[in-house]
């Protein structure tokens, strides 16, 4: 697994195809309905078996129809599906995609059994994900966000500053969100991310103790 440049970024990403691969380096924060801007910046969980691909903005229109946030740099993504599995937390249900479409620089779906604005709205926020499964294989110096969940990250020094508990997206880069004995937030750039080694669950920082 390739460390991340001196100039670029470590990616972490969640795309279906990597002509799609979201990348900090090129991309800025998805754009959201304007109806939505207390939602920036977003933290993002993910498990091992699904990858979270959007977000369910709000409803559009009064037949059912909603508005999608997608988390990739192409918001087709998610055109390609169809089905996705909606929820938070424990609690999802697969629903049929019956059509999506490109409105206004962002995604509105019709979900079968989402017949009226009310059922649309009860889906507001809840996250739309894909089965790991139907992914392809990051590249060399790519990674799921569910891939680094877990990791032990450790600096310079040796001294291990905790476990990645999720990741949150901003305007600029992505940041490892630590959890130890406090909380860290570390870009995940080149600058302060060094070697990432997956199959060995750790994750090398420039980054102090007391930052």
């Amino acid at each position: 697994m390739q460390s991340a440049s001196d100039t670029g970024s470590a990616t972490a990403h969640s795309c279906l195809t990597p002509s799609h691969a979201w990348s900090s380096r090129t991309n800025p924060l998805p754009l959201l309905p304007p109806d939505l801007p207390e939602q920036l910046p977003k933290q993002l969980e993910q498990d091992s078996e699904w990858i979270v691909m959007g977000r369910i903005a709000a409803p559009f229109g009064i037949k059912g129809w909603v508005k999608v946030q997608s988390f990739s740099d192409d918001p087709g993504t998610l055109m390609d599906l169809d089905s996705w599995r909606i929820g938070r937390g424990d609690k999802h249900t697969v629903f049929h995609v019956d059509t999506v479409q490109d409105h206004s620089n962002t995604l509105v779906a019709k979900l079968d059994g989402i017949d009226d604005r009310d059922a649309a709205f009860a889906l507001r926020g809840q996250e739309i994900s894909i089965q790991r499964s139907r992914l392809p294989p990051p590249a060399d110096d790519e990674f799921y966000w569910s891939e680094l969940i877990g990791l032990k990250v450790v600096n310079r020094e040796g001294a291990v500053l905790g476990t990645v508990s999720s990741l949150m997206e901003t305007g600029a880069h992505d940041l490892l969100v630590i959890e130890g004995t406090r909380e860290h937030l570390i870009p995940f750039v080149a600058a302060f991310v060094g070697k990432v080694d997956v199959a060995g669950g750790v994750i090398e920082v420039d980054w102090g103790e007391d930052y």
